[in-house]
């Protein structure tokens, strides 16, 4: 099988981790252990989160007094896409000895008119106060609002633009036709528009969800399954409620009428029922550390497609 793998950003940095190089090595020798089993025995591409990793460049490309302006958020995330890509060569070299590992840098077309561009609600960098804010958004024309997370924090919003194309699907599908593991389209890919005119690319300051990107990706493989991997062992329906119970076998639309949030399972659950809906193909949501078991359904939540009608 071809499968895509969306790493979740807690497989790299568990919550509450500092962003420590080292700390992330130890992480990623893990993440590297549970996937390895499904390169012994299927085409792979491994995609990946970067939200700690982009906060952080943010904030020191924003404190940086030797800098007139601070890095584009195109550019941080092809930063992070280096950084992240080679620690995650490196261990899979290691756990794959022979095997041929690449990270390819990787941009994600958008729209220039998506709707999301008037909707920054995607929170980046660190957080600041609210005299701090008020100036950075003056200074820099940033939109910043106050953090749920942290009442005496204010921190930027960016947005979400839906992705459209992953620019070198064409070049994954070759490097997976030499029995290549690719890792590609970090952080949902380098956020790009096309100039209808001219065709020529230009960065802009948003994010791609990463799952959505993933479930994109695996569409243009023409990949035959899609497994997303968090930091919980399946779907829930009624999370963190009394009436909370996992969810095994579901189809698309099952999946959608659970209304699950935004900011935690409802972007993976959106990037499966998309994957499973446009190709046909299988989908599956579950832990890192069961990645073999859940593809070969004994663990995770299944995405199947909606039977037809009669």
């Amino acid at each position: 099988m071809r499968i895509v793998v969306s790493l979740g950003g807690n497989a790299l940095l568990h919550r509450g981790e500092r962003p420590d190089a080292d700390i992330q090595r130890t992480n990623i020798v893990r993440v590297a252990t549970a996937v390895a089993a499904l390169a012994h025995e299927h085409e792979l591409v491994v995609t990946h989160g970067n939200a700690p990793q982009l906060d952080l460049l943010a904030a020191e490309s924003t404190a940086d007094p030797s800098l007139n302006a601070p890095y584009p958020l195109d550019l941080l995330g092809a930063q992070t896409q280096g950084v992240i890509g080679t620690l995650l060569v490196r261990a899979l070299r290691d756990v794959l000895p022979g095997r041929r590992v690449v990270n390819l840098l990787t941009h994600t077309q958008v729209q220039a008119d998506d709707p999301a561009f008037g909707r920054p609600t995607v929170p980046v960098g660190p957080a600041y106060s609210r005299k701090l804010a008020h100036f950075l958004a003056a200074k820099h024309g940033w939109h910043l609002a106050e953090d749920a997370e942290d009442n005496d924090g204010w921190r930027r919003r960016v947005p979400a633009p839906a992705p459209e194309r992953i620019l070198e699907s064409d070049t994954v599908r070759v490097l997976l036709e030499m029995g290549t593991v690719a890792v590609c389209a970090g952080g949902g890919g380098i956020p790009v528009v096309s100039d209808w005119a001219t065709g020529a690319l230009r960065g802009v300051e948003a994010v791609v969800d990463k799952d959505l990107a993933a479930a994109l990706l695996a569409e243009e493989l023409k990949a035959d399954f899609l497994l997303v991997l968090t930091d919980v062992p399946n779907v829930y329906a009624g999370y963190g409620t009394l009436d909370q119970r996992a969810v095994l076998d579901v189809t698309p639309t099952e999946l959608r009428d659970a209304h699950y949030p935004d900011a935690s399972m409802g972007p993976k659950a959106e990037a499966a029922a998309r994957f499973v809906e446009n190709t046909g193909e299988l989908a599956a949501i579950g832990a890192l550390d069961a990645a073999y078991e859940i593809v070969h359904g004994r663990s995770g939540t299944l995405v199947r497609p909606d039977l037809p009608v009669a």
